[in-house]
């Protein structure tokens, strides 16, 4: 991007979450950007009680407000989760105005703060991108909310100026609304990989340590499980599969590690003890610093959900170069799980095939070697870096844009320097 100064870029988003922190920082070190993030409700800051996990209490042990300019934006209505009527802002206008932003880019767009977000853009000039997590396999809706979502996006579109999808399906379904030859950047959903694979070679080297902290055998297979237990996530799927699965080539059955906490965890627990079954351990909430250690023990990472509009939980894994087990309704699986290449891929809610898939990937230790290794390489091509390359994309074409009546000629990159 040839400019004559930095590119002013706002990004607003509902709050700070652990996903999204690094790649700000990353964004912040682009010489040629100014980015000033907004936020609409701080909850995750201090911690918060997560519904989804079941009620328990969230305070993320990484840093969510460092290396960026940020702003909290005067509220309205508060809430500690993310709803059409909350939270409620004011200021956007005037915050967005002020800052003499070149593009915004902005994360959601079903909520009263999305639309206000939207309007003031339209009324100031100023080009906006729209980055949400949609996709075409979520759960099933009637005919009339099919024609409302239509005539919802068909208006939308002419507020919007491009998408940045992060996923294939991600990009299906904003093709699907708002057609094929709207703009559209990919951004794809990346989490730190250099973090995540530094704290995983630091686990490696008190592997046993850790075993022995657990009480697991230190020669049998492990399987890990680490999402919310929720009826969406389909643990109880692969808690299923595993009670009817065939013994091992070592005879041993495998431990499966089961992570997070949910409105389904009594279910799971009761199911497992009704089988008798020693093996299956479950470990409730781990905090992002945590989660390393269980991916560097385990032989198998799964994801059964039935509805997964991405699943960063397995470019988790990834990192970790582990062998992939997940169900062809988890949104990240056509970009980063090939069957049979470094993982499996089953029908969700299939506890047949997904038994089959376990099986068969415990059977050979280098077979799974070598899925992990192709994980890993995957995985270093989904990265920070291509965020980067796919939002420059989006502002170039941005930039391009004609001028309108309230911008000064000097805020915009003339088409020959673009």
């Amino acid at each position: 991007m040839n400019l004559h100064r930095k590119f002013r870029l706002a990004y607003l988003v509902s709050h700070p979450i652990q996903y999204q922190a690094p790649l700000l920082r990353r964004l912040a070190q682009e010489p040629d950007l100014d980015l000033t993030v907004f936020f609409w409700s701080d909850h995750s800051v201090h911690g918060y009680s997560d519904e989804g996990f079941g009620g328990v209490r969230v305070q993320w042990d990484v840093p969510l407000l460092e290396g960026y300019r940020y702003e909290f934006l005067p509220t309205i209505r508060p809430s500690t989760e993310t709803t059409f009527w909350a939270p409620i802002n004011r200021g956007i206008y005037r915050a967005l105005s002020k800052g003499k932003f070149d593009a915004i880019w902005l994360h959601g767009y079903w909520s009263l703060n999305s639309f206000i977000t939207m309007v003031a853009a339209k009324l100031l000039g100023i080009p906006l991108l729209e980055r949400a997590e949609g996709t075409l396999i979520d759960h099933p809706r009637s005919g009339l909310r099919l024609a409302i979502k239509h005539g919802f996006f068909s208006l939308m579109r002419h507020f919007v100026n491009a998408v940045l999808p992060i996923s294939s399906r991600n990009r299906d379904y904003w093709v699907r609304y708002f057609g094929p030859d709207f703009p559209s950047f990919m951004v794809p959903y990346a989490v730190d990989n250099s973090y995540f694979q530094s704290m995983t070679a630091m686990a490696s080297l008190s592997r046993e340590e850790f075993k022995q902290q657990l009480n697991l055998e230190g020669d049998r297979l492990v399987i890990l499980y680490a999402s919310k237990l929720t009826y969406r996530k389909r643990c109880i799927d692969l808690i299923n599969a595993y009670l009817g699965m065939n013994p091992t080539p070592d005879g041993k059955r495998p431990h499966l590690l089961i992570i997070g906490d949910g409105e389904e965890r009594a279910m799971c627990e009761s199911r497992v003890r009704a089988a008798g079954e020693s093996n299956v351990r479950f470990f409730g909430f781990q905090n992002q610093s945590q989660l390393a250690r269980f991916f560097d023990l385990c032989d198998v990472f799964v994801l059964p959900s039935v509805d997964e509009p991405f699943g960063l939980i397995v470019n988790e894994a990834m990192n970790a170069g582990k062998t992939i087990i997940v169900s062809d309704r988890v949104g990240c699986q056509p970009d980063l799980i090939s069957d049979g290449v470094n993982g499996r891929v089953f029908p969700a809610r299939n506890v047949s095939a997904l038994r089959s898939a376990l099986e068969s990937v415990l059977e050979t230790a280098n077979a799974r070697r070598e899925m992990g290794c192709r994980s890993l390489e995957r995985i270093n091509q989904w990265s920070f870096e291509q965020d980067i390359r796919g939002l420059r994309e989006a502002l170039n074409h941005v930039a391009d844009l004609p001028l309108t009546p309230r911008q000064t000629t000097e805020s915009r990159v003339p088409r020959e320097a673009a």
